[in-house]
């Protein structure tokens, strides 16, 4: 047997008797006459099998049922109201959700601002964070569990079939233990550089960033000696610091100050005869999104970061 369906209308007249404990008074309340509203009030308890208030010719009063029920439909009714303007704030992107996975490098500095700023102007929107690899939030995208994403990549070589927006460009620096004869050396040949073991992240992670790396050992006439690799950009610091290697990381990382590790950057070294004219390479961050991403919390969040980047709207 399925249960009885009552209007939003029945349980106003239920609301304004049982805050009155008058049918005539909430009838006046309610711009009725009496009649309709105990009527109502009678086919109300016929549905429910149950008696919502005692009345006599001198009160009225809440059953233990009407009891239970007032709080229940104060609840109902204050949310029913609320639901346009829920509506109208959802269409204009004001109150949903945002999955956004990211990458470490721009957790270093960036990131938390923007958090921290977009839910002070958004408070309604839930953005939801998730740390991932380029490949990791690839996937995702295609399984739709995230909504952007914020991707490292070699400059120019964002993911296709992705909207896209530059947040940060930034060189890479070379990151090498404290005790390495290359870390205190006043300005070391870039071919000596290049000829240390490389702890690098996999292929998969950032293809054109690892392909921009393997490109400069090229240029120099040399080849990779991966000594190990690693997903995180953390872990390979900590790598450097215990021996295994050099590596070339993003300037941002350099915020991630481990004891017994150095930076170098590219003026700190000399170009020898073999690496003349070699430069380099740099990186890029970028917003992606996908190309049919337009629900409206996206769009707001989108457009929050073209805000933060001064980008025109």
């Amino acid at each position: 047997m399925s249960e009885p369906s009552i209007d939003l209308r029945v349980w106003r007249q239920f609301l304004a008797v049982a805050e009155e404990l008058h049918f005539g008074r909430a009838a006046a309340r309610l711009h009725m006459t009496q009649p309709p509203v105990t009527q109502a009030i009678a086919q109300l308890e016929k549905s429910l099998g149950v008696l919502l208030f005692d009345r006599n010719r001198r009160r009225v009063a809440l059953t233990p049922a009407g009891e239970a029920l007032l709080p229940e439909v104060r609840e109902l009714l204050a949310r029913a109201s609320a639901l346009p303007g829920r509506a109208r704030a959802a269409a204009a992107g004001e109150l949903g959700r945002v999955r956004l996975a990211f990458v470490s490098t721009i957790g270093f500095e960036r990131l938390p601002a923007w958090v921290r700023d977009f839910r002070a102007s958004s408070p309604q929107v839930a953005l939801e964070l998730v740390e991932a690899t380029g490949d990791v939030q690839l996937e995702a995208f295609a399984r739709g569990e995230i909504d952007a994403g914020l991707m490292l990549h070699s400059p120019g070589f964002a993911p296709p079939g992705l909207q896209r927006m530059s947040v940060a460009s930034e060189p890479l620096v070379l990151a090498l233990p404290a005790a390495h004869p290359l870390a205190r050396a006043d300005k070391p040949e870039l071919a000596e550089v290049l000829a240390e073991p490389l702890v690098i992240f996999p292929r998969r992670i950032v293809p054109s960033l690892h392909d921009a790396i393997f490109s400069l050992y090229h240029a120099a006439g040399l080849v990779p000696r991966v000594a190990q690799e690693a997903i995180q950009m953390q872990t390979i610091v900590n790598l450097v610091w215990g021996g295994l290697g050099v590596a070339w990381v993003p300037e941002s990382v350099t915020q991630f100050r481990r004891e017994g590790v150095v930076y170098r950057r590219a003026a700190e070294f000399a170009a020898g005869r073999r690496s003349k004219g070699v430069q380099l390479p740099a990186c890029e961050t970028s917003l992606v999104w996908p190309v049919e991403g337009e629900q409206p919390a996206l769009q707001r969040f989108v457009a929050f970061v073209k805000g933060q980047m001064g980008l025109a709207q």
